[in-house]
């Protein structure tokens, strides 16, 4: 039998080439004219934060987490303002990125998970990443914390979900809009930041508008692990790609974003497609060996008809390349043969 095995492919182009239409790939952007969104008399701006109104300066020194805090910032032509960024082991090079040439602009600060005394020492004036996979109360990092060291902070709205006393508000695809705009304002450039949405929205629609015909296959969304899996409920983005490009996750009904489930409950929703998370540190070639070769696992339909997609993990967490993950799984629903009855 042959293996169909597809890996997502860096659909960027558009993004990345409207964004060089800015001066000079990573120059820093000049304010919009209009006056929405800036700065008050007191040079500050008012912008939401997982719930609260908080008052931001204008950042100099940014510190990012993970590929998709630095994205959002690239993507809006903020280059300038990136200090530099921590990359833990599980992402991809950076060197693979659509914005390879920024993460070059900028230092790389560490590969481990974001701290304290990191951002500290590096004077950071903000710093931007997502409530449990960036800021931690285990590891002693919060807004809270950084609030009371007079050093900013950017939560990314999709990961207030599980921030407490924050009541979901935003869909994955439609918290990473609202992060573009509130950056857009924080930084005074609501203009390319709306350019960079509406992009991003139209990019998503003909995703939508391409679906396949007929029944919806059924996706699983493993992520990891051997005695339980790991897998994306309904506040995570893989669910949103999969629904977007036309499939049906098998957990839709799980209210949640990343959580472990049984193998009971993957052999009883019989997946049609397996969509495999792509870590650096994690290679997905064992993982999809595991789920050929467990005795649990090796009758699921997908696995028989070897239906797997490999989901890159930048296209997994909150940032512009979800969009990436929407269309190289869109595509593999049209065009590949899944042998579904």
């Amino acid at each position: 039998m042959t293996t169909r095995i597809r890996r997502g492919r860096l659909a960027m182009t558009a993004l990345v080439a409207s964004t060089l239409l800015l001066p000079a790939c990573g120059a820093e952007v000049e304010p919009d004219d209009d006056g929405a969104g800036s700065a008050g008399a007191a040079g500050t701006v008012t912008v939401e934060r997982c719930g609260q109104e908080v008052e931001y300066r204008r950042p100099e020194r940014a510190v990012v987490y993970e590929g998709g805090s630095a994205d959002k910032m690239f993507a809006l032509g903020l280059t300038e303002h990136v200090l530099g960024y921590v990359m833990p082991p599980a992402n991809p090079p950076v060197e693979e990125s659509p914005w390879a040439d920024e993460y070059a602009r900028v230092e790389m600060l560490s590969d481990d998970l974001l701290n304290r005394e990191l951002v500290v020492d590096a004077r950071a004036d903000l710093v931007v990443a997502g409530w449990r996979s960036g800021f931690s109360e285990e590891r002693g990092i919060t807004p809270e914390i950084l609030d009371g060291l007079g050093i900013q902070s950017f939560m990314h709205s999709e990961t207030c979900y599980n921030y407490p006393g924050h009541p979901a508000e935003f869909t994955p695809f439609e918290g990473l809009y609202h992060d573009l705009e509130l950056l857009g304002r924080v930084f005074g450039v609501e203009d390319r930041a709306a350019e960079v949405v509406a992009g991003l929205r139209e990019r998503v629609a003909a995703v939508a508008d391409q679906t396949p015909d007929g029944r919806r296959p059924r996706v699983f969304v493993y992520d990891s692990g051997t005695e339980q899996p790991f897998t994306s409920g309904n506040q995570a983005p893989p669910h949103e790609i999969i629904e977007t490009a036309g499939g049906e996750n098998v957990f839709a009904d799980l209210r949640d974003r990343w959580t472990t489930v049984g193998w009971e409950a993957v052999v009883e929703a019989e997946p049609e497609v397996i969509v495999v998370l792509d870590y650096q540190d994690q290679p997905v070639e064992e993982k999809i060996e595991f789920l050929r070769t467990s005795p649990v696992t090796s009758r699921l339909p997908a696995v028989r008809e070897d239906n797997f997609y490999v989901l890159d993990y930048n296209e997994a967490i909150s940032g512009p390349r979800v969009v990436d993950g929407a269309e190289g799984f869109g595509e593999y629903l049209r065009t590949a043969d899944l042998g579904l009855s």
